[in-house]
């Protein structure tokens, strides 16, 4: 797209309030376009719409009118959740109007370099992680993105003595054109968000383009063990850096062992090593945390960081709400809120990351996925599964499957009483020594708003029994 100012006295329309709405409108507001706001809830589920009206933007609320999107709209920016079926957007394609996400108005504006961090499992505990150990290296890092705090609005009060660390989903990377990051950092692909992408073609090609318009003076960071990742090497422009858990490196960032220890070792061109520190002392739990430390760690040091100040990250870092979150030991059992855990990839992880037997609680949107896949880990790790959600009944076939005795589902669809229950049920399962963790392998969407709320009222259930 072109530069916002470039938008003056043009129109412009936003579809789909939220964060981001907001943040773009205001932002095209200021540069002088025509805005016009719409979001298919009522103005009274729309908080934000007062003060963009009261700074002189148009907002209509309860639907999308018959002709908001026309041939004199220069540019649509959609909220990344939209999807491209809605009426707004199909016809603003139809018509030739070019349809973006935030991410891309914020890129034209912003003067710091950026980090950009997608993957479809461990993007907010590395993004995380990248942004601590900036910080630590003095180099005035600011987070945004898909993590909470929208790109157009953290681009406001950044300069270029800042680095943007950005956490990027398939959904706003869809809409890109031009975004080029100065580091950009794949972690893996797995079958996920079919029902938004419509294939996995879609969906993978959605994360690839953040390495689209990198050229030699970027760097590119991709996971060597990831087949899909690998797959990216031959035609990325950009100068590659690879992880690996499985093996050593020409240039990136490995394991080895020395004196005894896992040690995570960086390779830079020309074979210098450095040393950062045993695996054993990263300080979040997982063997998939230290696969995101890496990761991390490479983008950090690609950026500058000092090696110490790296290692001295990954050893103070213990994790991110949500995401293997420990919330409280109860009669010898541990409970662990899990709640970022949006697909069987990730849960498996999850599972993998504990040495206990575990009660596990599951469950939540159906995507059209039957969860086979949880196998081998409900045989291995499940002592007793509490499900709930839409996908309640499969989950409860895989766990049968998996010859697993202690199961039961939670019919009510009450999101708090619904996770009391899981809560609950899982207690009465649980022995001392094990662990009842939240990990639903699904989204959240059919009970709860975000993930963050399943985990909070989970949080609170613990904490009330």
């Amino acid at each position: 797209m072109r530069h916002p100012r470039d938008y003056q006295d043009k129109e412009v329309v936003i579809i789909g309030l939220a964060r981001s709405g907001v943040a773009v409108a205001k932002l095209l507001h200021q540069c002088g376009a025509k805005v016009t706001v719409n979001d298919k809830k009522t103005r009274e589920e729309c908080p934000e719409a007062e003060e963009l009206t009261s700074l002189g933007v148009s907002v209509l609320c309860g639907g999308h009118p018959e002709g908001i999107i026309h041939p004199g709209v220069e540019l649509v920016v959609k909220n990344p959740g939209i999807p491209y079926t809605a009426e707004p957007i199909r016809e603003a394609l139809r018509l030739g109007i070019e349809v973006v996400t935030e991410v891309e108005v914020a890129y034209q504006i912003c003067p710091a370099p950026m980090i950009g961090i997608t993957g479809s499992n461990g993007k907010t505990t590395t993004t995380t992680w990248i942004h601590r150990m900036l910080d630590k290296a003095g180099m005035h890092p600011i987070l945004a993105g898909n993590i909470g705090r929208s790109l157009c609005d953290a681009c406001s009060e950044a300069s270029e003595d800042n680095y943007m660390v950005v956490e990027l989903s398939s959904f706003q990377l869809k809409g890109t054109s031009s975004f080029r990051p100065h580091i950009a950092l794949l972690l893996n692909v797995y079958e996920t968000h079919l029902d938004y992408h419509g294939s996995m073609e879609d969906y993978a090609g959605s994360k690839a383009k953040l390495f689209a318009n990198q050229g030699p003076d970027d760097v590119a960071i991709l996971n060597w063990d990831d087949p899909y990742c690998r797959s990216l090497i031959p035609w990325i422009q950009a100068r590659i850096v690879l992880i690996s858990m499985t093996e050593e490196l020409p240039v990136g960032i490995f394991l080895r062992e020395r004196n005894g220890e896992e040690w995570i070792i960086w390779r830079e061109e020309g074979g210098r090593e450095l040393a950062l520190l045993p695996s054993a002392k990263v300080g979040v739990p997982g063997r998939h945390n230290v696969q995101n430390a890496l990761a991390a760690s490479a983008a950090a040091l690609s950026a500058g960081a000092a090696a110490e100040q790296v290692a001295e990250a990954l050893r103070e870092f213990h994790g991110v709400e949500h995401r293997l979150e420990h919330v409280r030991e109860r009669n010898g059992i541990s409970y662990v809120n899990g709640s970022k855990a949006t697909n069987p990839a990730a849960t498996i992880k999850d599972l993998d990351a504990f040495d206990k037997e575990i009660v596990l609680i599951a469950g939540g949107l159906d995507r059209g996925m039957e969860y086979d896949d949880l196998l081998p880990s409900f045989r291995d790790k499940v002592k007793g599964l509490v499900a709930l959600g839409q996908t309640r009944e499969k989950l409860l076939r895989v766990a049968r499957e998996a010859g697993i005795q202690a199961a039961a589902a939670v019919e009510t669809t009450e999101p708090q009483e619904a996770m009391a229950q899981a809560v609950r049920l899982a207690s009465e399962m649980a022995h001392p020594g094990q662990v009842v963790l939240l990990s639903p392998a699904c989204a959240s969407w059919d009970m709860y708003r975000s993930f963050e709320e399943r985990g909070s009222m989970f949080k609170e259930s613990v904490h009330t029994l």
